[in-house]
C-alpha cells in the first residue's frame, strides 16, 4: 500500500496541485526526454496533468485488490464498506481532475484539487492518522 501511494498517488497528486498555479512557470529543462518533474517531461504541461488524473483514477482500483499490504503489515481492509467508498469517491475525485485538465484552465483544477484533497483526506483520518502511529494503520 505504501509504494502505490508514494509511486503512484502521491507524485499524480502533487501534480494536480502545481496545475492549480500557471504551469508555464515550472523551470525550463535542457532535456525533456530526460527530465524527472512530469510536468517538464516530454508528456509535460496538461498532458501530465491529464495523465496524474488518470493515475489517480486507476490507482483506486489497485488499492482494492485483495492481498493488498499495509506498512503496518496488516491487510488492507479491501472488503469494508467504507475502504469501498472511499476507494469509489477516490476515483471519482481522479476522473474529475482528467476532466478539469482537459479544460487547461488553473480555476478549474483549484476547484478539483479540494475534490482531490477531500478523497484523500477521508480514507486517511480513519486508516492511516492513527494515535498508534504505524503499527495501527489500516485498522479501523
Amino acid at each position: 500500500m505504501a509504494q502505490l501511494m508514494r509511486g503512484v498517488l502521491y507524485p499524480a497528486s502533487n501534480v494536480l496541485f502545481a496545475a492549480q498555479e500557471d504551469l508555464s512557470k515550472q523551470p525550463k529543462v535542457a532535456d525533456a526526454a530526460t527530465s524527472p518533474n512530469p510536468l517538464t517531461s516530454t508528456y509535460g504541461g496538461w498532458t501530465a496533468v491529464e495523465n496524474a488524473g488518470l493515475a489517480i483514477a486507476e490507482a483506486s482500483r489497485l488499492i482494492t485488490m485483495p492481498g493488498r499490504m499495509c506498512s503496518s503489515g496488516h491487510p488492507a481492509p479491501v472488503a469494508r464498506a467504507d475502504w469501498v467508498k472511499f476507494t469509489a469517491d477516490l476515483r471519482k475525485a481522479g476522473l474529475a481532475a482528467y476532466e478539469a485538465a482537459k479544460k487547461k484552465n488553473t480555476d478549474a483544477m483549484v476547484d478539483v484539487a479540494g475534490t482531490v484533497s477531500d478523497a484523500c483526506s477521508a480514507c486517511h483520518d480513519v486508516y492511516r492518522e492513527k494515535k498508534g502511529g504505524l503499527k495501527d494503520r489500516c485498522l479501523p
